[in-house]
């Protein structure tokens, strides 16, 4: 019933057992400086827990268990020599008899020496305190007062001052007040000032109070230092030392792993998007360098699957994020072969859509994204702003798949990228051209998805330990043996979906979106191109277009479906055929700017003539004629003979007649009525007012 070293609590005393004995136990109180140990009986015990006058509680001295001190320290010497000592009064089975310990303290006193006093002493902590050697350390932990605050009272403590002159500052509570406003103030900051830096405004602070204090006399730095170390905690200094952001992306404490978080394949993607560390040059003329493209990576948590990527000049935004994603969810052999690469899908299989997408608040953050999560289940995560490491997995492979090649790739940035005096710039190494690059990347990813080792992939407890911890082969034991969460859906209807999209104003010449116009043949069979006020027509419709092609876009006739209707580009808009929406926004910024300075010389030639027509009106009122004297009816009659008169004058001045030239040759006559004569002119009636078929 009772064990053992437990320790009971009865009534206000506490009693460790030290021995059973059948019916009796051994037990002695741990709070009594001169205990021995006493027989009790079970019975009368069991009757006092009955009673409730009888607890079990927790060992005060159980942190003795972990005590370990080094060999060679005091504290193990001093444990070691009182265990040898006492031992022989250990041993005794009937140690708890007075006749039996006083013979055993006899023998030990005249073999080994010591007092009575040293030896009750030990014996009495060694039962009191676990019976065990570890009982028998000295309580140097308690020596010093280590922890606790020292009040200086005449003289500031610590050692005197040896090299430094003076006799130093004593601090007390209004120095220590000065000390926490300067640390707070300078030191936990997200500044960048340094301890040295806080001190010294410290001291300016100081002076204020007592402006007669020597300089050898003010509080030293360390002393400051001191207070520092003892009042402030260490999480506390890291935390407000630096920004919130950096703290919580670089210095936060990790709770736990991004595997904990998935079920299986498919259950989140990451993406995000870096400026490569390469500079590459034109496809079509390779020298010229076009600068470092920019890269986008998809990758599965549970397996580190890299499912798509994009690599271009797109900055980073929705339209390149689209285009990584249409990657990651479609098929990859076709783009692989494009670069050169034959793939079986079975190497890379990652293809349909996964339960949640997890990126930055700019690339999928808005209306633009919400197709993706209505029509196709997707859940879109966002991460907190200036959060990278909320993305950990993503941001790390970005540097394992450029560390493959990267060393050796001319153009590579390495290190500092500012250029040293007299070092060579490293973008007039580039030879890798656009395409060189990315079927780099594309080579880099198929060994990183079918034969990298990842090394501190946190496997989970199922997982078997021959499983190669390759991203295929997590991700074809995640599809046989966990959730799989990829689901399938149409490449159009996921790509028209994906589509960044506006609204687009309808008239009588067709769609119109970013100042160009489109047509279809289903807007001829409403009448919606038809003129007249009869002619109804929606004002605007939302449509779907890809920035790398204008000449189509995708209308949705009906709010709330993703039914769309295919608009080619009209012939009022021809100037763009064959070219992106970038092309397009491009011209017409400078068509704008063109527009923008013509305006400027029109509006100052329009003010000349109005000037100029304003001068005449002028001029003319001056000079007409007072015609008060004649009737208006008159001046009307004769309207008509004035306008006679006015056009004979014309026909007199402009008339141009030849002089007659005696050698001049009549001119060759040609019949029209010859039929080897083709003298019709073009007939583009039919063309412009031809009914439609």
């Amino acid at each position: 019933m009772f064990r053992i070293n437990e320790v009971l609590k009865f009534g206000e005393q506490r009693f460790r057992v030290l021995q059973p004995l059948g019916e009796y136990l051994v037990w002695i109180d741990i709070d009594d400086g001169s205990a021995f140990p006493e027989i009790a009986s079970v019975s009368d015990l069991s009757e006092a827990i009955e009673q409730e006058n009888l607890d079990r509680i927790d060992d005060p001295y159980k942190e003795l268990a972990f005590e370990s001190p080094k060999e060679g320290t005091m504290a193990r010497t001093k444990r070691d020599s009182n265990y040898h000592l006492i031992k022989p009064l250990l041993g005794l089975p009937d140690f708890y008899e007075p006749k039996s310990r006083g013979a055993a303290i006899k023998s030990i006193l005249s073999e080994k020496g010591s007092t009575k006093q040293t030896l009750y002493r030990l014996a009495r902590r060694y039962w009191q305190r676990g019976q065990t050697p570890n009982a028998l350390l000295p309580d140097y932990k308690n020596s010093g007062g280590k922890g606790k605050r020292r009040i200086a009272k005449d003289k500031k403590l610590g050692r005197p001052r040896k090299y430094t002159p003076g006799v130093g500052a004593k601090v007390d509570e209004f120095v220590e007040r000065l000390f926490r406003i300067a640390i707070d103030r300078y030191l936990l900051k997200d500044k960048g000032h340094s301890f040295p830096y806080a001190h010294r405004r410290f001291n300016t602070m100081y002076l204020n109070y007592f402006p007669d204090t020597p300089e050898e006399e003010l509080p030293s730095n360390w002393q400051m230092m001191h207070f520092y170390k003892r009042e402030y905690l260490q999480a506390e200094k890291l935390k407000k030392r630096i920004s919130a952001n950096e703290y919580n992306k670089d210095v936060r404490p990790l709770h736990s792993t991004a595997n904990t978080q998935v079920l299986g394949p498919g259950s989140r993607y990451e993406i995000d998007a870096t400026i490569a560390d390469v500079y590459v040059v034109s496809d079509s003329e390779r020298g010229n360098i076009v600068g470092r493209p920019v890269v986008y990576m998809v990758i599965d948590v549970f397996s580190r699957m890299v499912a798509g990527f994009y690599i271009g000049f797109e900055s980073a935004s929705y339209v390149a994020a689209m285009q990584a994603l249409y990657m990651a969810v479609t098929d990859k052999t076709g783009y692989c072969k494009e670069l050169g690469f034959d793939v079986e899908s079975e190497h890379w299989p990652s293809v349909g859509l996964p339960d949640a997408i997890l990126a930055d608040r700019g690339e999928l953050l808005g209306h633009q994204i919400e197709n993706l999560e209505s029509n196709f289940a997707v859940r879109i995560e966002n991460t907190p702003p200036y959060r990278g490491d909320a993305k950990g997995i993503v941001e790390r492979n970005f540097k394992t798949v450029q560390a493959s090649f990267g060393s050796f790739v001319p153009g590579y940035v390495t290190g500092n990228r500012v250029k040293k005096r007299g070092g060579k710039d490293y973008r007039l190494d580039a030879k890798l051209s656009v395409k060189d690059f990315a079927q780099t990347i594309l080579s880099s990813v198929l060994y990183h998805n079918q034969f990298a080792v990842l090394e501190k992939y946190d496997r989970d407890s199922d997982m078997p330990t021959n499983l190669p911890t390759t991203p295929v082969h997590l991700w074809n034991w995640g599809l046989q043996h966990r959730t799989g969460r990829l689901h399938h859906a149409e490449p159009d209807a996921l790509r028209v979906a994906l589509l960044p999209r506006k609204k687009a104003s309808i008239s009588e010449l067709g769609a119109c979106l970013f100042g160009l116009y489109y047509t279809s043949s289903e807007f001829l069979q409403l009448g919606w191109t038809h003129r007249g006020r009869a002619v109804k027509r929606p004002a605007t419709l939302e449509a779907a277009y890809d920035p790398l092609v204008a000449d189509q876009i995708y209308l949705f006739p009906e709010k709330g479906s993703n039914k769309y209707w295919i608009c080619n580009l009209a012939d009022r808009s021809r100037e763009f055929r064959g070219a992106s929406f970038w092309d397009v926004w491009q011209a017409r910024d400078e068509q704008k700017k063109t527009t923008g300075k013509a305006k400027v010389q029109s509006g100052a030639k329009k003010r000349q003539h109005e000037e100029f027509v304003i001068d005449k009106i002028s001029h003319a009122t001056k000079v007409a004629p007072d015609t008060s004297g004649i009737p208006n009816a008159q001046r009307v009659r004769t309207i008509n003979e004035n306008k006679r008169q006015e056009k004979a004058k014309e026909r007199a001045e402009r008339a141009r007649r030849p002089d007659a030239d005696p050698n001049e040759r009549p001119g060759k006559v040609i019949h029209l009525s010859d039929p080897e004569s083709d003298l019709d002119y073009p007939d583009y009636v039919d063309e412009l007012f031809g009914d439609d078929d």
